[in-house]
């Protein structure tokens, strides 16, 4: 019904597949710096997905799994504390709903993620250069303005102060948007580095037949690999400066997962014996720790330990929320709170405001209650599995391409394990993308199976 209307009120317009994911594109490389503008243009992507598309958008079993846990959502902020809230709330969801539905259409291929891959590594270097900025400069936006209409909010000295946010709210938000670029820059940086030995390899004859003075050369990097070095670099100090030990945590990880994957012994080892000794002058007993204070430096040690910021309210501290939350969900198991309403209920336990409980699952117990959270859970594990099985089993991916696709299941997993010690829907910028991207991996996985199913027909 709503393609047939649509259908109608714009019978003239472009829709066409190329159109679609050339507007996607457009949008996402300016929806970091500009996200009002970036979010028009992939907009218009998603209707004319659904323009052209409709029936294939409501019919796959994993949407229709969604348009459930839709329903579910909007039954418990029917039975919230504070319906209003409740109902605000369910805008943080159903609409990316629609933008997971939509692009999980439009992309179908391997090289769909590797450009959306691409387009987040490149906008994020101007992201980090006003974040430097702002923490060694003073840049900052003025309080009232222009400026503001971009959705730029640039704190001098960093919010909070001391800590890199760039033109994001919080120092938070910013670290989430880079561990999901830091993830998927290093998948394009593993998939150049095995191009580059593949070359030196293959066509080394030929280059000493045809050009018998080249090997006399240094064997130089492409441009693509030394860009990919350097955004690296520069994503790394960046997570350095946000100050979050959950981006810090999450970026070992992604190390260690491609390092294990492509069997890096000596990087797996190097990495965690790294670790370990940061850990180790955190926590340890007094006499060990000590010797590892001697040359771990006390920025990284003291914040994991909470040394570098001792006297911090109790309400603020993440095991009060957490257990606050915890205290909710076992009052309200089946339907929650409703969406919103910790912050509400917190307040007046606590005297002071906080948007969320820094664990979107323990808020989802809360809010939501246990059933729809587990349902919810249920689909993104749906996705994740999908992936993981087209990964280990498929016939139709090339090898080439499947470094770009267990890129994608480490940003799953990072995803999770941010989301575990925070919430990251609160912002606009990191919910699109993360939706975004799980639309990318779901879509793909459904195209691949699909072409195995119709193998397996004509068979």
């Amino acid at each position: 019904m709503l393609g047939v209307c649509l259908k109608i009120l714009l019978p003239h317009l472009n829709f066409s597949l190329q159109s679609r994911w050339k507007y996607t594109l457009l949008g996402l490389a300016i929806f970091p710096l500009t996200p009002l503008f970036g979010a028009v243009s992939m907009g218009w992507a998603i209707l004319g997905t659904l323009l052209q598309q409709y029936r294939a958008v409501v019919s796959r079993p994993l949407h229709r799994g969604f348009m459930l846990l839709s329903v579910l959502l909007i039954l418990t902020a029917s039975f919230a504390y504070n319906k209003t809230e409740a109902f605000v709330g369910l805008f943080n969801f159903l609409p990316y709903f629609v933008v997971f539905a939509s692009f999980s259409v439009l992309i179908q291929t391997v090289s769909q993620l590797r450009q959306l891959s691409w387009m987040l590594v490149i906008t994020s270097v101007p992201v980090i250069v006003v974040g430097l900025g702002q923490l060694l400069l003073g840049w900052a936006t003025p309080p009232q303005g222009w400026i503001g209409f971009l959705g730029w909010a640039i704190a001098p000295g960093g919010e909070p102060p001391g800590r890199m946010s760039s033109i994001f709210m919080y120092a938070n938000s910013l670290a989430g948007y880079l561990i999901i670029v830091f993830i998927l820059e290093l998948g394009l940086w593993v998939e150049h580095w095995r191009l580059g030995i593949g070359e030196t390899r293959e066509t080394r004859e030929t280059r000493e037949h045809f050009l018998p003075c080249l090997p006399l050369l240094p064997c130089l990097p492409s441009l693509p690999f030394l860009f990919l070095t350097l955004a690296i670099i520069l994503n790394l100090v960046a997570l350095i400066l946000t100050n979050s030990r959950n981006a810090w945590a999450i970026a070992i990880f992604a190390c260690l997962a491609y390092a294990l994957y492509q069997g890096w012994r000596i990087l797996v080892a190097t990495v965690s014996g790294v670790a370990a000794s940061v850990l180790l002058a955190a926590f340890a007993p007094t006499p060990i720790a000590l010797l590892f204070r001697q040359f771990i430096p006390r920025f990284f040690w003291a914040r994991l330990n909470d040394e570098l910021y001792p006297d911090r309210p109790v309400a603020l501290l993440r095991k009060t929320q957490w257990q606050f939350a915890i205290s909710m969900a076992q009052d309200r198991p089946w339907t929650g709170w409703g969406l919103r309403n910790f912050t509400v209920l917190y307040e007046a336990k606590m005297q002071i405001w906080l948007g969320h409980p820094h664990s979107l699952f323990l808020m989802l117990f809360a809010e939501i209650g246990l059933p729809a959270t587990l349902f919810f859970c249920g689909l993104l594990c749906w996705i994740f599995v999908g992936g993981v099985q087209l990964l280990q089993n498929s016939k139709y991916v090339e090898a080439k391409d499947k470094t770009i696709l267990f890129s994608y299941l480490v940003f799953f997993i990072g995803w999770v394990l941010f989301n575990t010690v925070d919430v990251s829907l609160f912002d606009f910028r990191l919910n699109v993308i993360s939706w975004l991207l799980f639309a990318a991996l779901s879509g793909v996985v459904y195209h691949y199976n699909q072409q195995h199913k119709i193998a397996n027909e004509k068979n």
